[in-house]
């Protein structure tokens, strides 16, 4: 096994700060924000080789730790548990022995973050606390890490009420990504505003091709019900009726700018069948390609069915 020297922190790249415990006596009682929830010290450690804290006497704090790659493990009591890449834990506030270190072989990278509340015998209870002490595995995404910056930025720029209450109520959302993982993937892709066009190009870009409901859902990681309701929300209309209608669309611009033949132009938008074609085509266009092309050709036609 690699030795290596136990270090509680000064790691390559590592971020740590720790809140006056002052800050926090100032507040208001009535201030919400800062009384349920509120953070005392936030961290991050990357590839945190010989990383190792032993708590003889626990600590008055809870410790959300989140580990994005390598290992560690952690124990409190005489419970032990093996921590690995996109895991978290919650340590809760014990006096018990607790103790938590990286892997020798393969450190831990973690961000971590002590936060404590005015009653923690309500918090424990709604955020069943408890049941984190096994650590629990979820999708790496940037939206946590982006959360955990924006915490930590605003406690770079100072103690004011404004920066303390700013992050304290991001920390409430941090927290949520974690507890609940399924939900913020569907909210936060609910709240995506690129939703409609990332589906968009990828239906042009397979135009030619025969996508189903589910080959579409599949790609972006969706159930099937979810991802058509989410896009007829979007749009007013189904994906496939889109999807044709982008299909026709190409067909409209071939029809007028070339000199394809009309089972080829069929053809280039997935449509092997030109009977079967021209009848989408008319349902959607109110004539068939052959007038279109008739109407619409720009220059001489010299094209023929």
């Amino acid at each position: 096994m690699k030795l290596v020297k136990k270090k509680r922190h000064g790691f390559n790249g590592e971020k740590l700060i720790s809140l006056p415990k002052s800050l926090y006596e100032r507040k208001n009682e009535n201030e919400i924000a800062l009384n349920l929830l509120y953070i005392t010290h936030i961290g991050y450690f990357p590839k945190a080789e010989g990383h190792y804290r032993s708590r003889l006497k626990g600590c008055t704090d809870h410790i959300l730790m989140y580990c994005t790659a390598g290992k560690g493990w952690f124990s409190i009591g005489t419970e032990k548990h093996n921590v690995m890449a996109n895991q978290f834990f919650i340590l809760p506030a014990t006096d018990l022995h607790s103790q938590y270190a990286s892997d020798p072989s393969d450190p831990w990278t973690i961000y971590w973050v002590h936060f404590i509340g005015d009653n923690l015998t309500y918090l424990n209870q709604t955020l069943s606390v408890g049941d984190l002490l096994i650590p629990r595995t979820i999708p790496y995404d940037d939206h946590k890490i982006k959360l955990w910056n924006m915490m930590y930025n605003c406690f770079e720029k100072g103690y004011s009420e404004e920066n303390l209450i700013y992050a304290n109520l991001t920390f409430y959302y941090f927290i949520a990504n974690f507890l609940f993982p399924k939900k913020t993937n569907e909210l936060t892709t609910i709240t995506d505003l690129e939703f409609p066009d990332k589906i968009i190009n990828y239906m042009q870009a397979n135009l030619a091709q025969k996508l189903t409901i589910k080959d579409m859902a599949d790609e972006f990681s969706y159930s099937v019900s979810h991802f058509q309701n989410l896009f007829r929300k979007r749009t007013g209309i189904s994906p496939i009726d889109y999807f044709i209608q982008l299909k026709i669309q190409k067909a409209c611009q071939l029809l007028a700018l070339s000199d394809l033949r009309i089972k080829s132009v069929a053809a280039s938008i997935g449509y092997p069948d030109p009977y079967y074609f021209s009848r989408i085509f008319n349902k959607v266009m109110g004539m068939s390609p052959l007038v279109y092309r008739r109407i619409n050709k720009i220059g001489n036609y010299s094209g023929s069915q």
